[in-house]
């Protein structure tokens, strides 16, 4: 089961994930809240998944289509502080094809920030 906490830091929202990130009812909770927030108006967002220990495919797929919706919204999302057998899925799944990774939290965030003042 997947947990979410959202907080803003700046101009930038962030989702902290904990736990398991698995197909089920609790994916479904994880995606229909960063949907909302995307058609609240978010544009820069950032997954924090330091705190998730498992992802599967399903979970692996919420988040490209998460990132999706956030780029036709004229937004930009990453995913930070994956780690373990996470960041392992992400490798072999060749997701940085798709998605944009950080280490960290503050990093993540200290991209888009700066995207927004250079832009």
């Amino acid at each position: 089961m997947v947990e979410t906490k959202t907080q803003q830091i700046g101009d930038v929202t962030v989702v902290e994930m904990s736990g398991r990130l698995l197909l089920g009812n609790a994916l479904t909770y994880a995606e229909n809240s960063i949907s909302r927030l995307i058609d609240g108006g978010t544009r820069k967002l950032v997954i924090d998944l330091a705190r998730v220990d498992h992802i599967d495919s399903s979970g692996l797929g919420m988040l490209i289509f998460s990132g999706g919706r956030m780029e036709q919204s004229g937004g930009r999302m990453r995913v930070a502080g994956a780690s373990g057998a996470v960041a392992r899925v992400f490798e072999v799944a060749h997701a940085s094809r798709v998605l944009q990774f950080d280490e960290d939290l503050e990093s993540a965030c200290r991209i888009l920030s700066a995207e927004s003042a250079a832009g």
